[in-house]
Order: C-alpha cells, then sequence, then structure tokens
C-alpha cells in the first residue's frame, strides 16, 4: 500500500486533492493529512512515505522551504515532492524544479492532470 502525504492549510483543498487520488486509482492508499510544511515534514521523518503532495502557500513552513529541507535529507531526498499552488508563474515552477520539486501542478487539479503527473508513481 502507497503512503501519501498531503500538505495544504486548506482542509477543502486537502479533501479535493484526496478525492483525485481516489478517481486515479489510489484509492488504497494511506493519505496523512496535514496543515502546513513543518507537519509534513515530521510525518515525513517519521513514516515510510511514497509521495508528499504540498501546496506552495503555507503558514509556519511553505512549501518551497518544504521542498528543500526534504532534498536536503540523506532520508528523504529521493521522496517525489509535488507542489500543488494557485500562484501558477514560470518563475516560480521553474525555480520549485531546480530546487527538486518531482512536478508543479496549477490548482484547481484535475483527476486527469493528477493522472499525468503520477503516470510514472502508477506504474
Amino acid at each position: 500500500m502507497k503512503r501519501i502525504i498531503i500538505a495544504d492549510d486548506s482542509a477543502t483543498a486537502r479533501m479535493f486533492i484526496k478525492r483525485c487520488l481516489q478517481i486515479i486509482g489510489l484509492g488504497d492508499a494511506e493519505i496523512i493529512e496535514v496543515e502546513h510544511g513543518k507537519e509534513a515534514l515530521e510525518a515525513a521523518k517519521a513514516n515510510h512515505v511514497d509521495l508528499l503532495l504540498t501546496d506552495l502557500n503555507m503558514p509556519v513552513m511553505d512549501g518551497e522551504t518544504l521542498v528543500k529541507w526534504v532534498k536536503a535529507s540523506p532520508k528523504l531526498c529521493e521522496l517525489p515532492v509535488i507542489v500543488i499552488t494557485s500562484a501558477g508563474n514560470s518563475a516560480k515552477e521553474a525555480q520549485l524544479l531546480n530546487l527538486g520539486a518531482y512536478k508543479v501542478l496549477n490548482k484547481p487539479v484535475s483527476p486527469p492532470v493528477m493522472m499525468d503527473a503520477l503516470a510514472d508513481f502508477l506504474d
């Protein structure tokens, strides 16, 4: 069973992302929902995690800082991180990818976009 962290300060956004995962065939995955990057980092360190989906703008620790911490950690550096954001601009997307984000998706994310982003993950 896959274990996925969804980090977003909006419960509605987390619910929507979770529903997209169910639609694309990850309904049996264990989902860990957290409200900010610090909680996501702690959850990733405490559990074996297969995927991290994070918002960009969150309190306590934002998604960009979370990507930096994950990619700097010897234990977590291989963890795929997908940033889902409403602040979609190409410069920010390039910056996040350079930091090590696996993909950057725009909100609201749809099941077909999620399926495309996770094609390698679903194999």
